[in-house]
């Protein structure tokens, strides 16, 4: 396969700032067509091994505090929080932030689009994925920038085990937001579902990189970091 993290890494045009953030999902880009077979595979057999757990939203949030009657700008305080996330000194601390960008994620300027998002979770609940992925169709096509309704529906396609179009949406979750954790743990966990280790250790690793506390997947890393580096690849 080839070595895209190489490749990308050596785009020099770029500087490191500006290549930082588009870096996960130019990743996932430059994979789609070398993974198409793989895909195929793995949605007809089931991996080997246990791997990690996708990263879901919590199942309530809090209300955005609003302001004369406005919801809160989800953009206002995302680049504080994140900040925040990187250096918080404990789990408990760490977890509350992470629930304040959840919030943010989840909220819709869009009644119609939450209204909707809320017949998706009990659609999920009731194993309904079918209905799920319609119901997410329609949010997306009436909020393309609505970065939840994306990771959602990758979400629904991980859990039928159609490895190729969630891959997909995690793109478009990664283009809104690069420092997405959820979709950069889900991107890993496809990718080692699939087998390839190697890409999914760099994809963890910048879950990592924007969430240092991030359940599980610090474990992962120290796994997958002895397979991957302890042999030539």
């Amino acid at each position: 396969m080839t070595d895209w993290f190489a490749l990308l890494r050596g785009q020099t045009s770029l500087s490191p700032m500006r290549f930082r953030l588009p870096f996960a999902w130019l990743l996932a880009l430059a994979l789609l067509p070398a993974l198409a077979p793989s895909w195929a595979f793995a949605q007809r057999a089931p991996a080997p091994d246990a791997k990690g757990e996708w990263i879901h939203p919590p199942q309530t949030v809090p209300s955005p505090k609003t302001r004369k009657g406005k919801a809160e700008d989800p953009t206002h305080n995302l680049d504080f929080l994140f900040e925040a996330l990187k250096v918080a000194p404990d789990d408990t601390s760490a977890k509350a932030i992470e629930q304040r960008i959840w919030m943010l994620w989840m909220i819709s300027p869009s009644d119609t689009a939450n209204l909707l998002m809320g017949r998706v979770r009990r659609a999920v609940e009731a194993k309904d994925t079918a209905l799920a992925i319609k119901l997410l169709d329609a949010i997306v096509a009436i909020r393309p920038d609505y970065v939840e309704a994306w990771n959602r529906r990758a979400t629904v396609h991980f859990m039928q085990k159609n490895y190729g179009a969630s891959l997909q949406d995690l793109i478009q979750v990664l283009k809104l937001e690069p420092r997405h954790f959820g979709a950069l743990s889900g991107l890993g966990l496809i990718l080692q579902e699939i087998g390839d280790e190697r890409h999914a250790l760099e994809a963890y690793r910048r879950a990592v990189e924007v969430y240092p506390r991030l359940e599980n997947i610090p474990d992962q890393v120290k796994k997958l970091q002895e397979k991957v580096e302890g042999r030539d690849i």
